[in-house]
């Protein structure tokens, strides 16, 4: 239907309007008056996004594709159908997470894509691509975590904060190590699948970490955040 390079011109420019469209979505969900309409306006953005997926040159898994589509959609419109009102800051938890998850695992395929092939061939990716990946994998590992144990807190199943003395300390040496190995990773260009693998652990256990202490109050200020993590990592794609 198109070129390669017409099809990668529409897709960069489509990718403009759609992080434009995102800013204005989550600019009008600040206010419980015009919330609606961001929400509206951002699920344009992603709708977008996901349907130039599509004009890709070379993409060939339509079915597979088509078929997460129809299901994370009826899933969505069913949960959102029979939800109750009070409900609903569980749900965009639940979201949210999912989402985090999301841009983790498409992180996660260039990560250990990179591991898993000669140096020569990882290196091809480039430090910018590297780090792209390697921030989408930290931003989505930690909102995917965050956002659960947000869920259990807004939904009863944990009834307490646990805190213990240094807690801040020991958050402030997980970011630190996760960071350190994240910045290995980018320098590197071809990590092994070890450090891969502890980056995620690192990054997944300080969402837990932070999470744990709030109070089920505060859950609205832990979960926005993440819903940065999939229109971020899925731009960095193009």
């Amino acid at each position: 239907m198109f070129s390669g390079n017409a099809a990668r011109l529409l897709i960069d420019a489509s990718y403009l309007l759609v992080a434009f469209l995102f800013i204005m979505g989550l600019k009008a969900m600040s206010s419980p008056v015009t919330a609606r309409r961001g929400i509206v306006v951002a699920g344009f953005g992603m709708l977008i996004g996901t349907l130039m997926s599509f004009l890709y040159p070379g993409m060939g898994n339509f079915p597979l594709m088509l078929a997460a589509i129809a299901i994370g959609g009826g899933l969505a419109w069913w949960s959102g159908r029979i939800v109750a009102m009070t409900d609903m800051p569980q749900m965009i938890a639940l979201y949210n997470g999912m989402g985090g998850g999301a841009a983790a695992a498409i992180a996660a395929v260039e990560l250990f894509r990179m591991a898993s092939t000669d140096p020569a061939a990882a290196a091809a990716h480039g430090p910018v691509v590297t780090s792209l990946a390697a921030a989408g994998a930290f931003i989505g590992a930690v909102s995917f975590s965050g956002s659960l144990i947000a869920f259990g807190k807004l939904q009863g199943l944990i009834k307490r904060s646990f805190r213990f003395k240094g807690q801040q300390v020991v958050n402030l040496l997980i970011v630190a190590a996760t960071l350190a190995l994240g910045g290995a990773i980018v320098i590197s260009g071809h990590p092994t699948m070890e450090m891969v693998i502890l980056f995620f652990v690192l990054a997944l256990v300080l969402g837990v970490t932070m999470t744990l202490p709030i109070g089920g109050a505060d859950m609205p200020v832990v979960i926005s955040p993440a819903s940065w993590s999939v229109p971020r990592e899925r731009c960095s794609r193009s």
